[in-house]
């Protein structure tokens, strides 16, 4: 197999969210993409945090695109400057006002969808945590804090009971298979 050839790109717009680029690629067997579209983000962090007593802390906040309230694992992206252990010890921060005495397990990195998107997710588990300041949220940010009992999380989210995305479920189970949950 060969990596495929960018004869030409365009931004279609720059943002501080994000970037959207029109490309034409070439292809190893010579076909031809006129308007092959690629989102840059940067890269972001998420954590499964535990508190000392066994839940997991989770945020809940309403996400346009889904139309919908979701219950997610405090997340955001890297600002400029920050490894990707500050960075998630700073989003629980002003997510959840919740913090550990422990240092972050990093679970994995993976990209979020290399086929059209530019960015890496790097989900950490983080034990321990006890709540030690108020929430420091953006202008753009309403979240609740929700804490479930980890070990009957999972229930929930089988059963359909709550709205959640794949990257909670994902870090949910990266972060049971590290504690040695089946």
């Amino acid at each position: 197999m060969k990596k495929w050839t960018t004869k030409s790109s365009t931004y279609l717009y720059k943002t501080d969210f994000g970037n959207l680029r029109k490309d034409v690629c070439v292809l190893p067997n010579g076909f031809v993409i006129n308007d092959y579209y690629v989102n840059e983000y940067v890269d972001w962090v998420n954590a499964v945090v535990i508190t000392r007593d066994n839940k997991i802390v989770l945020v809940k906040q309403y996400r346009y695109a889904g139309d919908d309230f979701f219950l997610e694992v405090p997340a955001g992206k890297i600002e400029q400057g920050e490894s990707l252990e500050e960075g998630i010890l700073r989003e629980v921060r002003e997510e959840t006002g919740f913090t550990s005495d422990v240092s972050p397990i990093k679970l994995g990195e993976f990209f979020v969808n290399p086929a059209t998107q530019t960015n890496k997710v790097a989900s950490f588990l983080i034990t321990d945590a006890y709540q030690n300041s108020n929430q420091q949220l953006d202008s753009t940010e309403e979240i609740e804090v929700a804490l479930f009992d980890f070990d009957e999380f999972e229930k929930l989210f089988k059963d359909n009971q709550i709205s959640i995305q794949l990257f909670t479920v994902t870090a949910y189970y990266l972060a049971k298979s590290r504690l040695g949950g089946n």
